[in-house]
């Protein structure tokens, strides 16, 4: 089955990011065909500068890349460089009900967050499902607070298909599997908006300097802790192997380790699980030219899937037929 996902490039992606999403997507690759983008048109609806929008996506392709992204079973590309998405958005534009985008909580969330109100903004759900039917996706991954959004693209789906015939797969959603919310170091959810991130590539002696100020309780080392409701635990849960994450909560229950302690260990198996990836990252920032090339091969691949769903599309609305 085809599999879609999509990042935007919008700052440094963080532990929480990959987590929360990325280390599942990219174990999906092994099992089905992936199509995975970087969705800079999507980014432009926060108005981001020129250049740091071009560095970004060039960035988030050596993080997927050195995380395991295999550019030669999965097509890997830029969003920009298949500019066919942008003509289908405007055709399932033309079938998107008002009332669809109206009952979105999306927009009203980012507007919430601070972005400043704009169409883009606003009919986002109609790029994302251009993005989603030009690739005939069977599957689309997403946590489960984002399932409204898959649901937008199928009733467009199933609007145009209603309207002009039988022209688009209607795309099934993919809930990855559930991980507790990783803390950031202030103890709320990890989020760039909050600026309390523990980037994946960042430097490790900063790494150990956010882990070791990240807030806890003032319980004394002697005391019982609960490694339900610790932040740092929290973070141990993802990186420590089983056998040691009993040794751990056993130690928490039972008194006598304090959080230092544990934070110290936390540092440890980061260093440990990320630094093979570190390596490949490198190798990757001092051949940019080279990661370029892969992610316009898959442009290639991608757009030849595109332009085919484009023209039934254009061909069911009554448009030209391209040669």
């Amino acid at each position: 089955m085809r599999i879609l996902s999509g990042i935007q490039p919008t700052g440094k992606l963080h532990i929480g990011n990959y987590f929360g999403a990325m280390r599942q997507n990219l174990a999906l690759q092994k099992e089905h065909e992936g199509f995975y983008f970087i969705a800079d048109y999507h980014a432009l609806t926060s108005n981001p500068d020129p250049k740091d929008l071009k560095q970004r996506s060039l960035e988030v392709a050596m993080d997927y890349l050195a995380l395991g992204l295999d550019p030669q079973k999965t097509v890997f590309w830029r969003q920009s460089d298949v500019p066919a998405v942008t003509e289908l958005t405007w055709i399932l534009s033309c079938v998107t009900p008002m009332g669809l985008l109206q009952r979105c909580t999306s927009y009203k969330d980012k507007v919430a967050q601070g972005l400043s109100p704009n169409h883009g903004l606003f009919a986002y759900p109609v790029l994302q499902a251009a993005d989603i039917l030009i690739f005939d996706s069977h599957l689309v991954p997403v946590g489960a607070d984002q399932k409204q959004h898959i649901e937008v693209t199928r009733d467009i789906a199933l609007k145009f298909n209603n309207t002009y015939g039988e022209t688009f797969v209607i795309p099934e959603d993919h809930i990855l599997e559930s991980v507790a919310v990783v803390p950031g170091v202030d103890g709320r959810k990890m989020s760039k908006s909050y600026n309390n991130t523990i980037e994946i590539f960042e430097p490790e002696n900063s790494v150990k300097k956010k882990v070791m100020s990240i807030v806890t309780d003032s319980t004394p080392v002697e005391a019982p802790k609960n490694p339900d409701t610790c932040n740092v635990f929290a973070l141990l849960r993802l990186v420590a192997p089983e056998d040691e994450l009993k040794e751990w909560e056993e130690k928490y229950k039972n008194g006598g380790v304090g959080y230092g302690t544990i934070k110290k260990r936390v540092v440890e198996l980061l260093h440990e699980y990320f630094r093979p990836y570190r390596d490949k990252r490198r190798q990757l920032e001092e051949n940019p030219d080279e990661v370029e090339k892969i992610l316009l091969r898959g442009a290639a691949r991608a757009d030849a899937v595109a332009q085919q769903t484009l023209q039934r599309a254009r061909n069911a609305v009554g448009l030209r037929t391209r040669t």
